[in-house]
């Protein structure tokens, strides 16, 4: 079988890799690259956490992605997932979202610990953890390499005998094509959002991979490879165009980074903003994924929808969208178009 995907980043060349692996003849394609600046897989990092509430079908997609990276690890010799944790902190007036993960975590055998708010200021001084009431961690996760990951895949899917070729929307002869598109999916909306990297004191200030979920949501990671501490505000922001945008950080969404930083973590009040960047969300209208055939076609198939979190499972979702294209088992129902009906989407948002 002859299969085009449309679209390198994490999603599109983990299904062509996974189709590859399965005898498929397959051909990747990309406009600019994988993980391009352009891209929702662009970026240096991502979280990786099993936390995910009352969604327990993610925090068995990230139990099963983990050996997945860290086979990936050992076959190309590169360091993919830095495993220095990842904290997920609860607010203080509302720990539903906390206490349904905890479920979950034991089901798909993610090891955490239910760190409490002494433990906290024990654990990490220097940072205020007001209106916090406890933490969950998990101290086998916490980030991925994310532009080294999409380079990689590419790179042992070319070696392994895939074709990968550079080129606009047109796509080569093929019995199924799938589109990967990210932010360029007609079924997703592009959002704004701006990443801040603060200096940190000393490479000896340590810190997890973390989210605070609280208002405002913030999400960040540590002193990565000297590229600073990573903060950026965890909602989607104003619908953005994917290829012509402007991507030069906001000054108002700087100011709010900054004052979350001063409060959240008070040892890197005023500390020099050494980069910044400008990416987006790929929001499905219920901020799920979507993994279904095109409607009314054979030959077509639509995997996106990541809304912020698709990321740290893309090994799983490749192989889910490999075994539906050849017809071995069916996507989750939960990820099938058919949940919007066929009136207008209205678009919202909900954090899964």
């Amino acid at each position: 079988m002859r299969v085009c995907v449309v679209g390198a980043g994490a999603l599109g060349g983990w299904t062509a890799l996974h189709l590859l692996r399965r005898g498929c003849e397959v051909t990747l394609c990309d406009r600019w690259g994988p993980a391009n600046s352009r891209a929702t897989s662009g970026d240096e990092t991502r979280v990786i956490r099993g936390t995910y509430g009352p969604n327990g079908v993610y925090t068995r997609m990230v139990a099963r992605a983990i050996p997945m990276w860290k086979d990936a690890e050992a076959r190309y010799g590169q360091k993919l997932l830095q495993d220095v944790g990842a904290l997920w902190m609860a607010c203080e007036a509302d720990d539903s979202y906390e206490r349904a993960s905890e479920e979950h975590l034991r089901a798909a055998g993610l090891g955490y610990e239910r760190l409490s708010r002494t433990q906290l200021e024990q654990l990490y001084p220097g940072v205020n953890f007001a209106g916090i009431g406890w933490a969950l961690f998990e101290p086998s996760l916490g980030y991925l390499m994310a532009r080294r990951c999409c380079q990689a895949v590419v790179q042992a899917f070319t070696e392994e005998g895939g074709r990968y070729v550079e080129r606009d929307g047109s796509e080569p002869d093929a019995s199924i094509v799938v589109h990967a598109r990210g932010p360029w999916l007609e079924q997703v909306t592009a959002t704004r959002q701006d990443a801040f990297y603060f200096g940190v004191p000393a490479r000896s200030w340590k810190f997890p991979a973390w989210v605070d979920n609280s208002a405002p949501r913030f999400y960040g990671i540590p002193f990565n490879e000297g590229r600073g501490f990573k903060a950026a505000k965890d909602v989607p922001g104003v619908e953005f165009d994917p290829t012509g945008g402007d991507r030069t950080p906001s000054s108002e969404a700087l100011d709010e980074a900054r004052r979350y930083i001063a409060f959240r973590f008070p040892v890197l009040a005023g500390a020099p903003l050494l980069e910044s960047r400008v990416c987006q969300y790929e929001m499905s209208a219920d901020g799920h994924l979507i993994i279904d055939r095109v409607s009314g076609s054979t030959d077509e198939w639509v995997a996106g929808g990541g809304s912020g979190h698709s990321f740290k499972i893309a090994p799983v979702i490749g192989e889910i969208v490999a075994k539906a294209v050849l017809g071995e088992e069916a996507p989750p129902s939960e990820f099938s178009l058919a949940r919007f009906g066929t009136g207008p989407v209205v678009r919202r948002w909900q954090r899964a």
